[in-house]
């Protein structure tokens, strides 16, 4: 049963927080909170960055809903059902770091109060959220967990730049940290939902359950990677092998390719790390992320490799790299391993350009230094052109105009026709 005053707050307003808080806004009061200044100016003028969420979408949950989005606290004190939605990254030792979530649970410290309910969305390991966010809370406030004020989890389950699978239409795992709470959250989140909700057991199954989601894409994508090193090595085209695999009925149909991201590219190591705490070595998930995190560098030395076998010198040659965001069609640039390739290339040539219509160029500069072109330079010819993301405006590019008179083309996704390209992975 839901009370019958519910004002919600969500923590975190990026690719998740976002276009949770603006569905919530359809009915309920609703109250978004990010510290980043210049991203809750831009949103409440109507446009998000990400564009996960419409403009026009935007524009009439605040006009229509009172959607607010704010940086001051003090706005998201009245609320009484609090939603966290900030970034669980790993650190250079791809251990995972907290410090989003314990900052997060800190403003909830803050502002909650008795009887009020927070729902965690960030993707952890098992048990984050009652040993680490919840003892915040309960430091901050005053206030005892389970006595004064309730809990739950519901993994997101945002797929960025996914027009199809948007927020609405997903079907959410919910849990709360008693069977009343649970059906409260349960309740709250089935009546924006238009394919309702699964209710966990518990909080600790509803964290597992998102993190082997993302743990078994790697490792299935993980395996096509080995099979296209093992294919190109023999000269088989492993698209070829994969189309004729997959006329079997029960063949799972997956493709190798860069594994990006903010989710499949980071979640594993959460569960890795916490597996080795109980004694568990998770070698099946740790090689996966060692052979995905190692694709860039191998699509590079492919490309060499080419370049070579048609008498191209690879030394000051011109590269042209088609994308950096880390999927086809979104401005979304976490992790991505393009970045991999261009690093690989750098000791051998400075003269490559990257263009890509969907990035930030100042995100992708201040992020990781490379300058990204959003239009391409007029009347220059390539050595070699590398299609690293598959942007619908790739798909018709004239890829003869940017040719020199010798060149490779490699396709990384494997979209281009087969008769203009080299070589693919």
């Amino acid at each position: 049963m839901i009370p019958d005053k519910i004002k919600i707050g969500v923590i975190g307003l990026g690719y998740v927080g976002l276009p949770l808080a603006r569905l919530f806004s359809t009915k309920y009061p609703t109250v978004g909170y990010d510290m980043n200044q210049k991203r809750v100016d831009a949103l409440m003028q109507g446009h998000d960055a990400t564009l996960e969420v419409e403009d026009a979408l935007l524009q009439e949950a605040i006009e229509k809903n009172g959607f607010v989005c704010t940086t001051d606290i003090e706005k998201i004190r009245d609320c009484n059902f609090y939603v966290v939605a900030v970034p669980t990254p790993v650190d250079e030792n791809n251990r995972p770091d907290l410090k989003p979530l314990w900052g997060a649970s800190e403003t909830i410290g803050k502002v909650i109060s008795k009887g009020d309910i927070v729902v965690y969305e960030s993707t952890v390991y098992p048990g984050v959220t009652e040993e680490e966010c919840l003892p915040v809370v309960e430091k901050e406030s005053g206030l005892k967990f389970n006595e004064d004020f309730f809990a739950g989890y519901s993994p997101e389950r945002i797929n960025p730049g996914d027009k199809l699978h948007t927020v609405e239409k997903i079907k959410k795992v919910t849990s709360g940290s008693t069977p009343e709470v649970a059906d409260i959250v349960d309740g709250v989140y089935n009546s924006v939902l238009v394919n309702g909700t699964h209710k966990a057991p518990s909080i600790k199954v509803a964290e597992a359950s998102k993190i082997i989601e993302n743990s078994q894409r790697d490792v299935n994508i993980a395996f096509m990677n080995e099979l296209a090193k093992i294919f190109n090595a023999m000269g088989i085209d492993t698209h070829d092998v994969i189309e004729a695999a997959s006329s079997k009925w029960n063949f799972i149909k997956l493709s190798p390719g860069l594994v990006g991201g903010h989710c499949i590219s980071v979640d594993p190591y959460y569960l890795i790390q916490k597996a080795q705490v109980y004694g568990v070595l998770p070698r099946l998930m740790f090689s996966a992320r060692r052979l995905n995190d190692g694709m860039g560098d191998y699509v590079a030395n492919q490309v060499i490799k080419a370049m070579n076998l048609k008498g191209i010198m690879v030394k000051d040659a011109n590269i042209l790299i088609l994308g950096i965001t880390f999927k086809e069609n979104c401005p979304d640039i976490r992790n991505t391993k393009v970045v991999d390739i261009y690093s690989t290339l750098t000791p051998y040539t400075q003269n490559i350009t990257v263009f890509d219509p969907w990035a930030n160029a100042e995100a992708v500069k201040r992020e990781y230094g490379i300058s990204v072109c959003n239009e391409l330079p007029e009347e220059k010819k390539y050595d070699a052109i590398i299609l690293a993301v598959a942007h619908d405006q790739f798909k018709n590019l004239n890829m003869s105009s940017l040719q020199a008179p010798a060149s490779v083309i490699y396709d990384v996704k494997g979209v281009l026709d087969r008769n203009l390209i080299d070589a693919r992975l």
